[in-house]
């Protein structure tokens, strides 16, 4: 098993849980010691019962205290995913 580095991920689609429970998605152009990582081209998506909305980002800057999960994602099982036929309730804040 190897771990991966934030490195490993500069300029790859991730997927970001932060530590209130949004889903963030986005090319990674940049991160720092803290953790601070600055996504482009990304876009929130908000679950619910009633669909998943799909909310544009932008460029944006996620503070490291912020991050709970960063995560490589596979554009190619993503492109295939309906997100209008996923339902699931909004995730939890983490609770420590």
């Amino acid at each position: 098993q190897t771990e991966a580095k934030m490195e490993d991920y500069l300029n790859k689609m991730v997927s970001v849980v932060t530590q209130d429970g949004r889903l963030i998605v986005g090319l990674l152009k940049g991160h720092d010691q803290t953790a601070n990582v600055i996504l482009q081209g990304c876009m929130e998506r908000v679950f619910s019962m009633k669909g998943v909305e799909v909310v544009p980002l932008g460029l944006y800057i996620i503070r490291g205290d912020n991050v709970a999960l960063v995560a490589e994602l596979d554009e190619n099982l993503d492109a295939e995913l309906d997100l209008s036929s996923v339902r699931a309730l909004p995730l939890a804040h983490v609770v420590y």
